[in-house]
């Protein structure tokens, strides 16, 4: 089992949360670094964010909300491969791995035909596509990247993508999916890689049940989604309330 994954094992913990989605406008800077420190004093040892091809650089975000805290893991879920260059992507995510040692994971997903065609490329075949672009992750650059490790998942909610996961990355990252998918996934993954499930449209009353069969179905990792486009401020105290609820089901 490689080092990376044992240390994302134990720093991202049983569950982490999803700051708060909208696709209709962007909350402030101020409001989301305090969002991310009251979900790092509430206990929440993950917190993750979404990308919009476009309209949010989840590393640039990512970037200032790890400056802001000083223990939580981040992680995108997922950076979405349409909106920049491999070897790109690959020298911000060093970057961050290098100054926040331990605290950064990579989640990486194809998206939709409809963000390519919004780059003015073809969407194309998906496996291809997702080997293409994770092996140029790693083509010589000048100046090359910095040399520090950091976990990277591939975004598989079907089991190609699911084996093409555990053949070029660190884990996989499935959304939305049942117990069952995920015993599958553990199987096709084998034990030594990582596997985070996304959960959405959680609510108090069901967020300890929903971890608790995630993780007993094999994930490494559950995180927990709120419906999107609410309020911002409102949706990071459920989100706060939340993890005593989790906490109290384990």
């Amino acid at each position: 089992m490689g080092n990376v994954v044992e240390a994302a094992r134990r720093a991202l913990g049983p569950a982490g949360v999803m700051l708060p989605v909208s696709f209709t406008g962007l909350p402030p800077a101020a409001a989301q670094r305090e969002a991310a420190v009251r979900l790092s004093e509430a206990g929440w040892p993950a917190v993750w964010t979404n990308e919009v091809v476009g309209g949010k650089d989840a590393l640039v975000q990512l970037a200032v909300l790890l400056a802001a805290t000083e223990r939580t893991v981040f992680g995108t879920a997922v950076a979405n491969l349409w909106a920049r260059e491999p070897q790109t992507l690959h020298a911000a995510a060093a970057q961050l791995a290098e100054a926040y040692p331990g605290r950064f994971v990579l989640g990486l997903g194809v998206g939709y035909p409809a963000q390519a065609e919004g780059t003015g490329r073809r969407f194309g075949s998906p496996l291809a596509t997702v080997r293409d672009y994770r092996e140029r992750m790693d083509a010589p650059t000048a100046p090359p990247a910095p040399e520090a490790a950091y976990p990277r998942l591939i975004a598989a909610n079907g089991p190609k993508m699911l084996a093409l996961a555990g053949e070029l990355a660190d884990g996989a990252l499935p959304a939305g999916v049942p117990p069952e998918f995920t015993a599958e996934a553990r199987r096709v993954l084998g034990p030594d890689k990582l596997l985070v499930v996304c959960l959405p449209d959680v609510t108090e009353e069901t967020a300890a049940a929903r971890v608790a069969a995630q993780r007993a179905a094999g994930a490494d990792h559950v995180v927990l989604m709120l419906p999107r486009d609410g309020d911002f401020a409102e949706g990071a105290a459920k989100l706060v309330a939340l993890h005593e609820v989790v906490e109290a089901g384990r």
